[in-house]
């Protein structure tokens, strides 16, 4: 048999590496799935149904190799909250919709625009969602008792102040020899899963020596039964689908967000390349398919696509494999999963918490002090003290408009002429001084996108100078890379002014996408083409040429080094052809062959005048 795209060239070997390295992450996913379900509100066993399904289907379906899908830690505050709100059956038909708005995204090829949405934010919401998870499972290490669960932090933190003196012993010695077990596993032998030691440890620790003493999962959620649930399809009416529209959107987002920066992860670690769009699909089939099995949101798992890579996965089917492992774990063993003490699992939560924290990160942004650090700092907070809809909705709105600001800030304005001193008499901003200043030229650099965050700042500076009348505004836009409309609508009405004040506007070095916007809008063709421009020089020396000599004579301003000669008294014409004749011998130093055959033609005509 001869397999064809990502499973090319796949073999015997390659199978064996597949099959162990689903084996290990299969194991790692069976406490994650049920603590992230009971974090979630849920029924444990509705997180392994989770694994499997979605697990399976992100695999086969979706656009990464190397991806390993599943509930993940960071649904958890968002799941938590629709449970609360909406209850468990409503959580399910949000998990129908944002798998078909995931589909949609897709199918429209939006995968890219994810990767827009700024890292401060993602740092942000993922910082802040660790702390959630972290502080959600204090209650479970201490053993408290009579705590009401809350959708907000400051009220789950109340109830723990306020049974803080209900603390189980026993509870504390089961979570710490969790803790203990998971955090010395790693250095002796990092190749095991140290969650799932630290959970078998810690259960036969209590069932032996605390037996009855702590809460456990069959005494707070009852038997995790050994098959998986029947086929069902959720009641979906109109008004639901209204009132779950926005977390279902969230769902969507997150979800897609995970998945491709776990994706990306996946990209560095082996060197291969994940097809984005494909990717949103799977997931969205995934999440389609999965709530029909009573099992909740999945995205790709950052850390267990990491193992899996690192375990010698080969092809999707390692995906697969770890999904068929958890299936046959759900199926022989689930009874006894019924004795897993709460407190065990709330060390294994806390782990993911510290790890998906972006701790380094986090402080790396702050450190800048910078635009970046605020929108990371207000996402981080709104996502702790409101929640993670508000958090990201304000920190995308936040850092656009500082992104606004920003580049509104590039955008320079500087009125320039020609420096004498300079080998190419380039112009320079430091040129324009009190008394040296063309009244009849207006010479203009322009640098940074024209767009309708800086365009009123560009129309002030230049009508400054139009108020004056020039006869002539010359803009320089080799440096504007962008124009949207906005701009043009300001730099149009520049053009009105100069043309109502009996001028014109020359443009010189204007690039492709600011030109083919002025094409579109018809402003060029009010421009007209002629007064357009490659070169500077070119455009001063059409400038140049419309001057009002009568204007010229008498002047002190000298601008340009023609000034001296137009200045002076005597004939206008013999002026002009001693300009004429002086801009020729600098312009062959450094001009084109077409630029210095328009000047002798102009020569030309000018002494035949004479």
């Amino acid at each position: 048999m001869k397999w064809m795209g990502r499973y090319a060239g796949y073999n015997a070997a390659a199978f064996r590496k597949d099959l162990l390295s689903g084996l290990i992450v299969g194991i790692i996913a069976i406490p994650l799935g049920m603590a992230f379900a009971i974090a979630s509100g849920v029924k444990p066993e509705y997180g392994l149904y989770t694994t499997v399904i979605a697990g399976i289907l992100i695999s086969l379906l979706g656009g990464s190799k190397f991806q390993i899908g599943g509930p993940t830690g960071a649904f958890i505050p968002i799941l938590f909250a629709i449970v609360m709100q909406y209850g468990y059956e409503n959580l399910l038909i949000a998990g129908i919709m944002a798998g078909l708005i995931l589909v949609v995204m897709g199918l429209f090829k939006l995968g890219a625009l994810i990767k827009f949405i700024p890292r401060p934010v993602t740092i942000g919401f993922t910082a802040g969602i660790a702390v959630i998870i972290f502080s959600g499972q204090i209650a479970n290490f201490l053993g408290l008792s009579g705590i009401k669960k809350h959708e907000d932090f400051w009220s789950n933190m109340k109830e723990i102040g306020m049974h803080i003196s209900t603390v189980n012993i026993y509870s504390l010695l089961t979570a710490g020899s969790c803790l203990a077990v998971i955090l010395l596993v790693p250095r002796f032998a990092p190749k095991v899963p140290a969650s799932l030691v630290g959970l078998v440890l810690s259960t036969i620790v209590a069932a032996f020596f605390f037996e009855g003493q702590i809460a456990t999962i069959g005494s707070s959620f009852g038997a995790i039964p050994n098959s998986l649930p029947q086929f069902h399809v959720p009641e979906i009416t109109w008004e639901r689908i209204v009132n779950l529209l926005q977390p279902a959107f969230v769902i969507a987002m997150l979800g897609g967000i995970e998945s491709l920066l776990s994706a990306v992860v996946a990209d560095g670690m082996t060197g291969s390349r994940h097809n984005s769009n494909r990717e949103l699909i799977g997931q969205g089939i995934a999440n389609l398919v999965t709530p029909l099995f009573g099992g909740i949101p999945a995205t790709g798992a950052i850390a267990r696509t990491a193992t899996n890579i690192k375990s010698g996965a080969v092809s999707p089917f390692s995906g697969v494999i770890h999904g068929v492992v958890v299936l046959l774990v759900l199926v022989l063993f689930a009874p006894y999963a019924s004795h897993i003490p709460l407190a065990s699992m709330a060390p294994v939560l806390m782990m993911v918490a510290w790890n998906m924290s972006e701790r380094k990160s986090f402080m790396h942004v702050m450190k800048t002090k910078t635009s970046d650090s605020l929108v990371l700092l207000i996402t981080f907070l709104l996502t702790v003290f409101t929640s993670l809809t508000t958090a990201v909705e304000v920190g995308l709105v936040l850092a656009v408009l500082l992104f606004v600001k920003r580049m509104s800030e590039m955008l320079k304005v500087a009125k320039v002429l020609p420096d004498p001193d300079h080998k190419h008499e380039k112009v320079m901003a430091h040129m324009v001084q009190e008394g040296h200043d063309c009244p009849q030229i207006s010479l203009y650099t322009i640098e940074g996108p024209l767009f309708f965050g800086a365009a009123d700042g560009f129309e002030k500076s230049v009508m400054e100078s139009i108020h004056r009348r020039p006869g002539t505004l010359l803009l320089r836009m080799s440096k504007v890379p962008f124009m949207d409309t906005t701009g043009e609508s300001n730099l149009a009405r520049v053009v009105k002014h100069m043309e109502r004040s009996g001028g014109r506007v020359l443009l010189s070095g204007i690039q492709a996408q600011p030109l083919e916007m002025m094409k579109r809008t018809g402003l060029i063709g009010r421009i007209r083409p002629e007064h357009m421009f490659e070169r500077t020089g070119e455009a001063i020396n059409d400038a140049l040429m419309h001057l009002d000599v009568q204007k010229c004579r008498g002047c002190k301003h000298f601008a340009f080094r023609e000034c001296a000669a137009l200045s002076s008294s005597g004939p206008i014409l013999s002026v002009r052809a001693c300009w004429s004749s002086e801009r020729e011998s600098k312009q062959t130093a450094f001009n084109s062959n077409n630029q210095k055959r328009s000047i002798h033609n102009f020569v030309r005509e000018t002494d035949n005048k004479s």
